[in-house]
């Protein structure tokens, strides 16, 4: 059945293809830091393995508001590795255990992802005629504002 929403179904199809490349980048973040969680060695390992897993269970739900977000629109949410290879904004990278190596690259992927979102409000707004995918996009660019920040501590 189709979302009957207010906002046209061409609008809904080009702001669903944004929230998946936005869902891309929150899969790919998330198995990023719980990668960093696994493989952190050091003289803080436990406090940085705990760091570490607050992160990536909060990506987790965010991964999940973005594709339950595509779907309220009436559109399939593309969480298959496949497609979040294809569609993503960021890197993978070599495995590290270096803990600033580890820090810095997830710092530049939330940095990258909230360019994007940035960029998004703006569209989503004025291009697309749909303030609420706007303000969603302003809610997950909030959310991850938090975690850069949380990172950005730890590499001062």
């Amino acid at each position: 059945m189709k979302a009957n929403i207010g906002v046209s179904a061409e609008n809904t199809k080009k702001i669903a293809l944004e929230l998946n490349k936005v869902l891309a980048d929150e899969l790919l973040i998330y198995a990023k830091t719980r990668n960093s969680h696994w493989n952190i060695e050091g003289s803080n390992f436990m406090e940085m393995h705990k760091f570490y897993e607050a992160q990536y269970e909060e990506l987790q739900d965010f991964g999940d508001e973005v594709a339950e977000y595509i779907r309220s629109l009436g559109h399939y949410a593309e969480g298959r590795y496949a497609d979040v290879l294809k569609l993503t904004n960021l890197l993978e990278s070599e495995y590290s255990n270096d803990q600033k190596k580890q820090l810095k690259e997830l710092l530049d992927d939330h940095e990258t992802i909230i360019r994007n979102l940035r960029r998004l409000i703006d569209e989503f707004d004025e291009k697309y005629k749909d303030k609420g995918a706007a303000d969603f996009a302003t809610q997950m660019l909030q959310k991850h504002m938090k975690l850069a920040w949380m990172i950005r501590a730890y590499l001062s």
